[in-house]
């Protein structure tokens, strides 16, 4: 990983994909706290002096000044990450529209097909019933080619990409519905009122069948759309509800953990105010040691010098009531004690 935020005890990624594998790397986190660890082990100061004492201050600021840099670069990096969400959305949103636009622009050629298929189809009906034009009245006539019609314009109607082909159609039926018309008016019998009356029965029989089977049509494609909304309805509210845990979630455990790190700190607070104390009071116990051993030192240095000294007396009374002079038997006794005598001492 590369490495460019300098920090106070140590250094943070500076590329952002580099500094998240940091920070969910449980290993990478433990050797940042080892080895600020280790640069701080080695701080030694004069507890005595002021500047002694702040070598230690100055160590923990630096320590504190650590984990804030090292703390705001992960609550900076949590920010970048939650911005990700809205891109990654915007970026569907985009590939939704572009890609409904190509599979609209892909199936065009079957589309126009179709409608091609549909138009074949009304011409090759409206053929037939201007076969039948010499044997049907101009009542009759007029019906099924009104009929015809119709049904043309609702079979148009169902396709949007049609309609300038529809006009055409349509202007098309009624020059030949007029023709149609004026040939009847000639040739109509009876006979042939007859047959056309049967055929038209058949052919509103099959356009009645028609209908009927586009109205069914209709209706499942009215029914799949309700069901495909009802699905999108049902499946963005689970979106929403999930979300809506989703973000509760994510705030309880922000706040526990919120309430871990602050009874964490207060105590590790306390942790470090009970240390200083222990600290202080093994400072003053030592020093109330060091005092009585001096007093005591003293006490033993005076004790042991009155010692020497009623020695010193006893003896020179000794030498006295042997017959020496008082003054000589000091000047012997003083220059035994300075080990001037050879083979002679004083037992104190």
């Amino acid at each position: 990983m590369s490495e460019s935020k300098e920090l106070v005890l140590v250094s943070l990624p500076s590329v952002p994909a580099d500094l998240e594998a940091a920070f969910i790397d449980d290993k990478y986190i433990n050797n940042l706290i080892a080895e600020i660890r280790e640069k701080t082990s080695t701080v030694v100061g004069d507890l005595n002096t002021v500047k002694g004492r702040g070598v230690y201050t100055s160590a923990a600021m630096n320590v504190r000044r650590t984990k804030t840099a090292i703390d705001e670069a992960g609550k900076n990096l949590v920010a970048e990450m939650k911005k990700r969400p809205a891109l990654v959305d915007a970026s569907r949103r985009k590939v939704r529209e572009a890609l409904d636009e190509l599979a609209i622009e892909i199936r065009k050629p079957v589309t126009e097909w179709e409608a091609e298929q549909k138009e074949k189809e009304f011409n090759a009906m409206f053929d037939e019933a201007l076969e039948l034009d010499t044997k049907i009245t101009a009542e009759r006539a007029a019906a099924l080619a009104a009929k015809i019609e119709t049904d043309h314009e609702i079979a148009l109607l169902m396709n949007k990409d049609i309609d300038r082909e529809r006009e055409e159609a349509q202007q098309k039926a009624e020059q030949a519905k007029r023709e149609h018309e004026e040939r009847i008016k000639r040739e109509a019998e009876e006979k042939a009122r007859r047959e056309v009356e049967e055929a038209a029965k058949r052919e509103i029989e099959a356009a009645a069948a028609r209908e009927r089977e586009a109205t069914l049509a209709k209706e499942r494609a009215e029914r799949d759309a309700k069901e495909l909304a009802e699905k999108v309805e049902r499946d963005r509210i689970e979106a929403e509800q999930r979300a809506e845990r989703e973000k509760r979630e994510a705030l309880a455990k922000a706040e526990r953990e919120r309430i871990a790190a602050e009874e964490k700190a207060k105590r590790e607070k306390e942790e470090a105010i009970q240390r200083e104390r222990a600290a202080a009071e093994a400072r003053e116990q030592a020093r109330l040691v060091e005092e009585k051993r001096i007093k005591d030192e003293a006490a033993q240095r005076t004790a042991d010098k009155e010692h020497r000294r009623e020695v010193n007396i006893a003896a020179v009374k000794g030498l006295v009531d042997a017959g020496i002079s008082e003054q000589c038997a000091r000047e012997c006794i003083t220059a035994i004690a300075q080990g001037k005598v050879p083979n002679t001492a004083i037992n104190y």
